[in-house]
């Protein structure tokens, strides 16, 4: 049996328990044993080398060094890594090896939260997004700041809500991403505001896959 590490919190805002717990049933529904933790030491505390997949869940807040360092070097050796949202995209600001793993952060929502918009499919052949078709979202559509390694499976188009930012050209942004990590997997998906969101079936799906793909 596989086993996942989820470690949950940072800001209240993304309801990090409820969804921890919603990812922790999808994974249980694809075989795996899954443990939940709610503080960052179990990051420095335990043999990480144990997990097949370690899903992030903390929006913002800050990691010590010796917190961090260990994820870094497990996901190098083969561990993969899958989260969604702020809990992977927004965390730890000033931490840019963290970035640097995931392959992009988050710096704004224009229009905040309840905008309207379309997630475009653009390879219904790949693992992550096979027989997914494009789907509309109300929640905040994330801008990202991304790593031109990643490889991009699902784009939104901006711009969308009002904002200086539209001056710009019309641009495709990354919403599902994958890259490498030394010899671990990595997936990203933008959406998932709130567990409402996450359990929008689309989200879902599109969370099994990853999780399931990222993982050793």
């Amino acid at each position: 049996m596989k086993k996942a590490l989820i470690f949950q919190g940072g800001w209240d805002g993304h309801e990090p328990a409820q969804v921890a717990e919603i990812i922790k049933d999808i994974l249980k529904k694809e075989a795996f044993d899954v443990t939940v933790t709610d503080t960052l030491e179990t990051l420095q505390k335990e043999d990480l080398s144990i997990y097949d997949l370690i899903v992030p869940n903390w929006t913002q807040g800050t990691i010590e060094r010796d917190q961090l360092t260990p994820l870094l070097e497990v996901v190098a050796k083969g561990t993969g890594l899958a989260g969604l949202h702020g809990g992977m995209g927004d965390s730890f600001r000033m931490e840019t090896d963290y970035q640097f793993m995931v392959g992009g952060q988050w710096v704004a929502h224009p229009g905040d939260d309840g905008v309207t918009y379309t997630v475009n499919i653009k390879d219904e052949d790949h693992p992550l997004t096979k027989g997914m078709k494009d789907f509309q979202v109300i929640s905040e559509q994330y801008y990202m700041h991304v790593d031109p390694a990643i490889k991009v499976h699902a784009t939104t188009r901006f711009p969308n809500a009002k904002g200086p930012y539209v001056s710009d050209d019309e641009i495709d942004m990354p919403v599902v991403w994958s890259k490498k990590w030394g010899q671990g997997k990595v997936y990203y998906c933008s959406l998932g505001h709130v567990a409402e969101v996450v359990r929008m079936p689309e989200v879902m799906e599109l969370m099994r896959n990853g999780m399931v793909w990222a993982s050793r």
